[in-house]
């Protein structure tokens, strides 16, 4: 009896020792499982607050840029529409050649560019102003300032004006292109209703707006297609003007401007027989009938000499003795 009461103390001393063991093991687990709980609210908390320091990072550097001349978020807005022009100044030796090389440059880098007209205003013998307007796509616009700007100093001339004007009408042009949209829009309504209308004073009043619309369609069209030119083509004066050096007549002695000179003179002494000669073939309807009148009466005196000269002999001569 006695042993039978040791061995149930036994198993119940063993019995406790595994359940304090397990209640031990449960106590680690949770202990365990609320660490790995804490660190990974704090990674995700500093997964959080991570993109909100960049942001205010970036935020405080678009307000800095703000400061400069443009900011990063007017510029992500949308599409800017603008439209460009170009004044440039130049003096050059030769201008008359300048012009053709400039001329034929832009034709060359520009395929798509025109030439708005070109005017030579002569100053002294030889020495003109010249100046042209080309019309360039936008696309190399810059390309054509850029080598314009260089030019003079490159050529032995000087650049003495550059002037760049540009006007933002990106406002205009996305107005006018929603104002397009809702009246196109207007437009197939009231078509819709006109086919749908019966009464003769649904259709007259549909008509009369429909008529409305359609007026401010093509008025709105006609100023889109004039943005759109005046976007795609930019225009660029040019003024060449001669040198003080091209003006200064040189004192040494030069075959070339001895030369030219001789040559200008030829020209100018051919100039002046064609003008004799022109003045002659205009006036040859008096000077030739009066020439022919002259010579008619010369003949007739030289024949009417011939005639009285036997006569007049005759009666210079002795009498025979």
């Amino acid at each position: 009896m006695r042993n039978l009461l040791k061995t149930n103390d036994t198993k119940k001393y063993r019995n406790r020792i595994v359940l304090q063991g397990s209640l031990g093991m449960l106590v680690i687990l949770a202990l365990l499982l609320a660490a790995c709980g804490g660190a990974t609210t704090g990674n995700s908390a500093v997964e959080t607050n991570a993109p909100a320091q960049h942001s205010a990072s970036s935020s405080s550097q678009g307000s800095t840029s703000s400061s400069g001349q443009t900011t990063k978020s007017s510029l992500s807005v949308g599409p800017q529409y603008l439209i460009k022009s170009l004044q440039v100044n130049m003096l050059v030796k030769d201008t008359r050649q300048v012009a053709s090389d400039l001329q034929s440059w832009i034709a060359t880098a520009d395929p798509r560019s025109t030439s708005a007209g070109i005017n030579y205003e002569q100053t002294y013998d030889n020495f003109y102003n010249v100046t042209m307007t080309f019309s360039v796509t936008s696309a190399q616009y810059t390309q054509i300032e850029e080598y314009l700007a260089g030019y003079a100093q490159q050529h032995g001339g000087k650049l003495t004006g550059l002037h760049e004007s540009v006007q933002d009408v990106s406002n205009d042009y996305i107005d006018t292109q929603s104002r397009l949209t809702n009246l196109r829009g207007e437009q197939q309504r009231l078509l819709t209703l006109l086919s749908h209308a019966s009464a003769l004073g649904d259709v007259l009043s549909i008509d009369q707006r429909l008529t409305d619309v359609e007026g401010q369609i093509e008025q709105i069209e006609a100023h889109l297609n004039s943005l759109n030119g005046q976007i795609t083509f930019y225009n660029i004066s040019i003024s060449l003007q001669p040198s003080q050096a091209a003006l200064t007549p040189s004192t040494g002695w030069s075959v070339s401007s001895i030369w030219q000179n001789a040559l200008s003179a030829a020209i100018a002494f051919a100039q002046v027989l064609a003008t004799v000669f022109i003045w002659l073939v205009v006036f040859s309807v008096y000077i030739i009938p009066l020439a022919l009148i002259v010579w008619f009466v010369r003949r007739w005196r030289r024949a009417q000499e011939q005639r009285a000269a036997p006569a007049v002999a005759a009666t210079t001569q002795p009498p025979p003795s």
